[in-house]
């Protein structure tokens, strides 16, 4: 009997034993990640004297749950919570938008098109964008500032730039894009605060959806560069055989079949512009203030009150939860997909 319990039918069947083994091992794995969520949670429901005299795990047999936190934060702090929360749903999704859509034709471009820039008109257009921020910081009219830069650049492209020699592939191109994510936000918030400040875009919708926008938009070409990488072109050449168009195969072909990757990179950037705290802390105002912000303001105004720092995160988490449980189908396969192409 023990022969048997060890004992496996083929070589791709586990045993018995193995089988019991890898549950239990998930099960223990399952409760270490959603512990903290379970805690999050309950906490929500406890009183102060429940939470200062913890630990207490169980409702209704450690403590008895209330609503006090709940009916503080919604009720009483209601006018509080509401502003911070439309904001942090506004900024989110709108950037999150604004990056799938940009991202989207960036990558496709990059699959589908060869590219080769030369590394002296980048540096040159990198100096001219970097002259063009500081005479706008010195005062110089934004829209001067930018024409100035874009006249000279071609100036330079079509005369000494043709001599330039060298060239860049399509894959220093994204690797590129995505080493500017690596970038610290906190290295690039002052210069984005002074050039917003210039522009009068401090506390503003606008300037935490153009800043998330942009710091998002390697992410999404990056996700869906691979993507669309593993869509067959035999599919958009029959469509161009046909008469179709680029643009009827971009919107017709290559974005219905590329839906579970643009809704995983679509929550993936939600989830970044939801929880981005550093920028937003330099941008906003008191009309602008998200919820991860209001999260750190009520800590530092009365202390660690855990009960109703517990109610803050769980509204702020319940609506990407719900989302990623809804769509974690095409979650899934969206991921997926670009690990295993080739």
């Amino acid at each position: 009997m023990m022969k048997r319990f060890f004992a496996t039918s083929s070589p791709f069947a586990p045993s018995p034993a193995w089988r019991i083994f890898s549950y239990a091992l998930l099960i223990f794995w399952a409760v270490v990640v959603l512990f903290p969520l379970y805690w999050l949670v309950i906490t929500s429901f406890k009183l102060p004297i429940d939470v200062s005299q913890g630990p207490k795990y169980l409702p209704f047999v450690d403590f008895q749950p209330s609503l006090h936190a709940w009916e503080y934060i919604l009720f009483d702090q209601g006018v509080t919570v509401t502003r911070p929360y439309t904001n942090t749903i506004v900024v989110g999704i709108w950037s999150a938008l604004v990056s799938l859509v940009i991202g989207s034709l960036a990558s496709y471009g990059l699959t589908r098109f060869t590219y080769r820039p030369k590394p002296a008109l980048v540096g040159v257009f990198l100096a001219l964008a970097i002259g063009a921020l500081a005479a706008v910081i010195a005062g110089v009219p934004p829209l001067v500032a930018v024409a100035a830069a874009i006249v000279l650049f071609f100036l330079i492209a079509q005369t000494i730039g043709r001599r330039f020699k060298g060239t860049l592939t399509n894959n220093d191109i994204a690797f590129w894009l995505i080493s500017q994510r690596m970038l610290p936000p906190v290295a690039v918030v002052i210069p984005i605060y002074l050039v917003y400040q210039q522009l009068g875009l401090l506390n503003t919708h606008a300037a935490l959806v153009i800043t998330y926008t942009t710091i998002n938009l390697p992410l999404v070409i990056w996700f869906m560069r691979d993507y669309f990488a593993s869509i067959p072109f035999e599919l958009e050449e029959s469509a161009f055989i046909d008469g179709a168009s680029r643009y009827q195969v971009f919107y017709r072909i290559i974005l219905p079949l590329s839906t579970p990757g643009l809704i995983a990179t679509f929550l993936i950037v939600l989830v970044f512009s939801w929880n981005e705290y550093i920028l937003a802390l330099f941008l906003t105002g008191a009309d602008t203030q998200t919820m991860p912000m209001l999260v750190v303001a009520q800590n530092a105004t009365r202390g660690p009150q855990w009960w109703n720092i517990s109610v803050l995160v769980v509204l702020m988490i319940a609506p990407i939860t719900i989302m990623a449980l809804f769509l974690e189908r095409y979650i899934a396969k969206g991921i997926l997909v670009g690990a295993v192409k080739g």
